[in-house]
Parts: C-alpha cells; sequence; structure tokens
C-alpha cells in the first residue's frame, strides 16, 4: 500500500526533528562538538530532504529511510568543513566556520570523524540493499573529492574548457544530489533502473541549479539574489559564463577575458561591468540559459521515465521547479 506523500516543507520539518534528536556528542570533547556545532547551523537540507521524498515516491514510508538521509547531510556538511579550510572562510551560514571557531587542525579532525559517522548511518537498518548502497555511496564520495580537487586547479588556471567545467560541477555538486535520489529509491526498494532513473534526475537538475547560479552571479538582482552582483568576477571564479565566452570568442575578446579575469588592478565594479561588455556581445547571458534548460529538460526526461504513477512524481517535480524559477 503506497503511503501517503508529503509535502518538501512537512519532509523538511521532519528530518529538523529528526537531526534535532541525532546528537553527536561523546568524548573527547574537542572532537564531537564541532560536529555538533556544524549540524545545528541549518541549511536548506535539499539532499536528505530529496532522500525522504524518493523513498515516499516508490511509496515507502519516511521513517525507512532517514538514517540514509542523515548520513547524506552529515557527509555533506564534513565537505563543507573540509572546503571551508581550503578557502579560508570565515563564515558558513552567517556564523564562524569550524576551522575559525576552533583551529584547522580541529576542523580537519572533527571533518575526518563526521565522514566515517555517515558511514555508520548510510549501513544502519540496510539488510540486502546495504552493497548497493556502499558501493555506489564510495563512487559519489570520491567523485565529489575530484570535483573540489579540479575546482582548485580551475583557481590557477588562465583559461577553463566548457567541457572541464561542466565536468567538475557534475563531480563538485551534482553527484551528491544524484546519490541522495537514489538512496531513497533504493531504501524503498525500487528498481535498479527507476533508481538510477532517480540518479540522473538529480545529476541534471544539479548542473542545471549550478548553471542557473552562475548566471544569476553576474545577472541577477542583488536584492532577489541575495549575493553581490559579480562576486565570482572580483573573485576571478572562472563560472560557466566564462568558460562558454572563451568558448565561442574570436582571439581578440579571449585575450581581453583572460586579460580581465587574470588583473587584479582594475577597480571592482569597472571589472564587472567590462566583463559583462564582453558577455553581452556574445550573447552568453542567453546562451547559457539554453544550455541550463537543456540539463533541465534531461533532468525532467529521467524523471518521467520512473516507472510510478505522475502523481507520485508531482512533489519531486515541483520541487525542481520552485527552485528554478529565480529570475533570469
Amino acid at each position: 500500500m503506497a503511503t501517503t506523500q508529503h509535502s518538501i516543507e512537512e519532509l523538511r520539518n521532519f528530518f529538523e526533528e529528526k537531526i534535532k534528536l541525532t546528537e553527536f556528542k561523546n568524548q573527547p570533547v574537542q572532537l564531537y562538538e564541532p560536529i555538533q556545532y556544524i549540524m545545528e547551523l541549518g541549511g536548506k537540507r535539499v539532499r536528505p530532504v530529496c532522500t525522504l521524498a524518493a523513498a515516499e515516491l516508490f511509496g515507502a514510508d519516511t521513517e525507512i529511510a532517514i538514517n540514509q538521509a542523515i548520513a547524506v547531510e552529515v557527509f555533506h556538511n564534513f565537505t563543507l568543513v573540509h572546503d571551508d579550510i581550503m578557502d579560508e572562510a570565515p563564515l558558513r551560514r552567517g556564523h564562524a566556520t569550524v576551522h575559525k571557531k576552533w583551529d584547522e587542525n580541529t576542523g580537519i579532525l572533527s571533518g575526518d570523524a563526521m565522514m566515517i559517522l555517515a558511514y555508520q548511518y548510510l549501513s544502519k537498518n540496510t539488510d540486502s540493499k546495504f552493497h548497493s548502497l556502499f558501493s555506489n555511496f564510495n563512487k559519489t564520495a570520491i567523485e565529489v573529492c575530484e570535483g573540489q580537487q579540479l575546482d582548485m586547479d580551475f583557481e590557477i588556471k588562465p583559461t577553463v574548457s566548457l567541457d572541464d567545467y561542466l565536468g567538475m560541477i557534475e563531480l563538485k555538486t551534482a553527484v551528491l544530489l544524484g546519490e541522495s535520489l537514489r538512496i531513497g529509491a533504493i531504501m524503498a526498494g525500487a528498481s535498479e533502473n527507476d533508481a538510477n532513473l532517480m540518479y540522473d534526475f538529480g545529476k541534471n537538475f544539479g548542473i542545471a541549479f549550478q548553471l542557473q547560479d552562475d548566471i544569476l552571479d553576474l545577472f541577477g538582482d542583488p536584492e532577489k539574489f541575495g549575493k553581490q552582483v559579480g562576486g565570482d568576477v572580483l573573485a576571478c571564479k572562472k563560472t560557466y559564463l566564462f568558460a562558454k565566452a572563451y568558448s565561442i570568442s574570436n582571439e581578440t575578446q579571449r585575450q581581453e577575458l583572460v586579460d580581465l579575469y587574470n588583473s587584479t588592478s582594475i577597480d571592482g565594479s569597472k571589472k564587472i561591468e567590462q566583463v559583462k561588455t564582453v558577455f553581452n556581445a556574445l550573447d552568453i547571458r542567453n546562451r547559457a540559459k539554453a544550455d541550463m534548460n537543456t540539463f533541465y529538460v534531461n533532468a525532467g526526461i529521467a524523471l518521467n521515465s520512473i516507472s510510478a504513477d505522475d502523481s507520485r512524481k508531482k512533489i519531486l517535480k515541483d520541487f525542481a521547479e520552485s527552485l528554478m524559477v529565480r529570475e533570469l
């Protein structure tokens, strides 16, 4: 008998209640207190909510996948703790990052412990599903690390190709979203084909969402986007906009882009405007939107191909739409 499906907000509230009851407190305090701290900072909880929503899509109760949803969120936050150290970031979700509140060694060790805890939660109440969950999660975990390394490599490269950039965001961001959905499907007893389609849905949607983020960084309304416009340009971060422009520009435009992005002497606002001028001449905003929509459509095709009633897919379909309606 198929269970009643809950809204994304209901699933998020359900997960928040569960994570509050999940105490990451133990001895020594210096190891576990930072874990409790980062897990209590909240966030959108997109990945664990997707795990729970995927389980419900295939007719299972959310309880069946709650430990795996916790595993996904612990793993995600482990990557944030280590990313913040590498980026020397002072703030995370408006609060001091773990390595700033404590120190770098604590951040490294507590992060390591979080990765192990993620596997402990992943393996709870899995029975015959363990091998499938473990092998898929292992693949995703190493891919996330590969994506982070590529992202760091790109910081010192003068140019980044379109394929390289897409490969990086697929690994760093999209595969974990896809895996979050596949885990929920596996826990609900979905077929291997349907579980993989859930993964494809999440991966393609994750890429589309990142491309949208790249577009909004330069072309979005700062009040609606919640970030400084042109922040990526000021940080010399070569996003999809740069890679797309570089791939279709002539030699003069390419050199201008490289010079602009790698310059540290041009005034910030002037730098943003000059980069925008090059992008506008190449119609990069609309080209990037078209590419973004291709990945979004591919996500929809994967979701539509799943062997479940369309009515049960609506929660995830609406959720994806709600995340893709920011003004471009």
